[in-house]
């Protein structure tokens, strides 16, 4: 039987005490928590002691590369193309990466955008996908390569078990032991994956507002400045777009309608806001690809985009043109006076729609496709007594008067405002380059 070169408990104090843990005993750590020589407790212990006492961007970075090395890594080198993908730090109608991926693959870029499942109030790219009869999630590596050094270009799929196995354990424990929201950590688990995939360049939507993970600009600011870092010295060149998610983003919250949103967009219409984001993130993407000056907002418009979409939908086994699962019920909630809507908070409404079935509690709850909430009225919007503001939809009724109560509160009329007045303000706020 081998000796352990360091001690669990020697590790935590050092880090509960306010000092930095030396490399060699931080990668150990991370090491036999993967073998399990480290236990839940002592993780769980070690994890409250970052979340209480930080960590210096040397040990975040020792943290992540140690994540990184309990697992396998991709490598995209043999493709014929350039590779970027987008991570999302998630909000309420963020649906982005469903218009998105297809419109940068449309300029022969390779976008291999690894996915995950939706807990809580924020939403999953693989679900909303799910919704399309027949799409797949689960893609071996051979039909990953294929479609993206292909005609596609394009992949959204669930990430394999073997990417930074370490953080799926370490987040497991992170969600029932209150240290979720702490940056170091935070960093660590989103850089780990995306480094690990193998992606040539990566663009962040890092939010900030009522919707997002992190609700404070300024700790928004500091992880995407510690995430670009990250990824930066790690070689993969990084930026990130600080967006407001104190509103929806979008028209749309749930699944099924999202993903008749996101082809709304692809078709040169939708929402301006979800609009104006694809296209920021698309540059953004394609600067990094070497691509600063693609007409991204052209091939929206002519229809090339949805041509990529289409062919990505298809190559997974779903059939673009089937029809989207629609709730078997609905309940509108229309405008008590005439005035301007000034309020609309995101995070009432994603629990709201999460509530309504849209979402899990539980990593092995079921998804219910059809159900959401379709908004009328935005912020800065003109309403008249008695117009709908917003449609709740479910397969069963019962699930409205608590996904009503969650929306007590979150929305107001403004009966002596002028319209435009309460607008919110600008959705792309920040860009962080290393």
């Amino acid at each position: 039987m081998s000796v352990e070169p360091f001690d669990a408990v020697d590790v935590i104090r050092a880090k509960r005490d306010g000092g930095a843990v030396p490399e060699p005993a931080l990668r150990w750590m991370v090491d036999a928590y993967t073998r399990g020589y480290v236990s839940d407790a002592q993780m769980a212990s070690f994890a409250m002691a970052i979340y209480q006492r930080g960590m210096a961007r040397d040990e975040i970075r020792v943290l992540t590369d140690a994540m990184i090395d309990s697992g396998e890594r991709m490598s995209f080198a043999g493709l014929s193309k350039q590779t970027v993908d987008k991570h999302s730090t998630g909000g309420v109608g963020d649906k982005i990466t469903l218009p998105l991926a297809p419109l940068v693959a449309s300029f022969g870029v390779a976008v291999p955008q690894l996915s995950g499942r939706g807990l809580g109030h924020t939403g999953g790219t693989l679900d909303k996908l799910e919704a399309i009869p027949g799409w797949r999630a689960a893609l071996s590596n051979e039909e990953m390569f294929a479609q993206l050094d292909g005609d596609v270009g394009a992949v959204i799929c669930a990430a394999g078990s073997g990417l930074a196995p370490a953080d799926k354990k370490l987040y497991a424990l992170r969600d029932v032991t209150g240290t979720v929201d702490s940056i170091p950590l935070i960093a660590s688990s989103i850089m780990s994956k995306k480094i690990a995939e193998g992606t040539g360049a990566l663009v962040l939507d890092v939010k900030f507002g009522s919707g997002a993970f992190m609700q404070d600009y300024a700790m928004a600011r500091e992880l995407a400045e510690t995430m670009v870092a990250l990824g930066t010295d790690s070689g993969v060149k990084t930026s990130a777009l600080l967006t407001d998610m104190n509103v929806p983003l979008g028209l749309t919250i749930g699944n099924a309608n999202e993903v008749r949103e996101s082809v709304d967009v692809l078709a040169g219409g939708g929402p301006a806001d979800v609009r104006e984001l694809t296209i920021a993130l698309a540059q953004e993407m394609l600067a990094l690809a070497g691509l600063p000056e693609a007409d991204v907002a052209g091939a929206l418009d002519s229809g090339r985009a949805m041509d990529s979409w289409r062919a990505m939908i298809a190559a997974q086994g779903g059939d673009p043109d089937a029809a989207l699962p629609v709730a078997r019920e609905a309940h509108v909630v229309t405008a008590p006076v005439s005035g301007v809507m000034s309020k609309l908070e995101g995070l009432p409404f994603g629990i709201a729609a999460w509530r309504l079935g849209a979402g899990r509690a539980r990593a092995e709850d079921p998804v219910i496709h059809s159900a959401g909430i379709d908004l009328h009225a935005k912020p800065g919007d003109a309403v008249v007594a008695g117009q709908p503001l917003f449609t709740l939809s479910a397969e069963d009724d019962a699930r409205f008067p608590r996904a009503l109560e969650a929306l007590e509160g979150a929305w107001e009329i403004d009966a002596d405002a002028s319209p435009g007045a309460h607008a919110p303000g600008p959705l792309v706020r920040e860009r962080i380059t290393g």
